[in-house]
């Protein structure tokens, strides 16, 4: 049961990894064709690595064991972690994230204002990535249930990168720093709304998946 258990939190991690990073992908992706500034800065990606990364993976690592995991179907012996059905669920979740990133840098960008419409992708995408990391807990959903706050190192990183992301976004003095431009209120709400509803989409998902 152990053995399973450090196999799942792995596996999750790496999915939470990769589904942020291809979302990101997917943005500049985007951008790029359809002629666009780029959405951004490498002190961006720099913090979106050191941060809404790092924290919420290595929280996921640390994943109460779940007995659950004696019910599901043995992997083949030799079966490569990156299947069919784990890299299309990498997919699909990275293409949603990416797709609310971009319509935050659309509404930034409705004026022309480059640097406004990269801030709110930038803050779009770390939030959503923070937020993600409870959709990847488990390959079924789990937002009804208990298990979907049993995390508190999974708390804790999404409540720090939460509380930083926010400093970034809405404090003057960190706007050179950052290359951000400070929000308003109603901008931070936009990032958050677009941010969050990535929870009931992906974990619906799941929930078709794994009807």
């Amino acid at each position: 049961e152990n053995g399973r258990n450090i196999y799942q939190n792995i596996k999750n991690a790496i999915q939470f990894l990769l589904s942020g990073n291809f979302a990101a992908i997917l943005a500049v992706l985007y951008a790029s064709l359809a002629s666009l500034p780029v959405p951004f800065a490498p002190v961006h990606l720099l913090f979106i690595n050191l941060l809404t990364d790092s924290l919420p993976a290595i929280a996921l690592g640390l994943e109460p064991h779940n007995p659950e995991v004696m019910k599901e179907k043995p992997r083949a012996m030799g079966e490569s972690i990156l299947t069919k059905p784990f890299l299309t669920s990498i997919g699909v979740e990275g293409l949603c994230i990416g797709i609310m990133t971009m319509t935050a840098f659309m509404i930034g960008y409705r004026n022309g204002n480059a640097v406004l419409a990269s801030t709110m992708a930038f803050g779009t995408l770390c939030t959503a990535r923070l937020v993600h990391g409870f959709n990847c807990k488990s390959d079924r959903p789990l937002i009804f249930t208990k298990r979907f706050f049993n995390n508190i190192y999974l708390i804790g990183a999404f409540l720090l990168g939460l509380v930083l992301i926010t400093s970034v976004l809405m404090i003057p003095a960190l706007d050179s720093i950052f290359k951000v431009q400070t929000l308003s209120i109603s901008q931070l709400m936009t990032v958050y709304g677009l941010a969050l509803v990535n929870l009931p989409i992906i974990q619906f998902l799941k929930f078709i998946r794994k009807k």
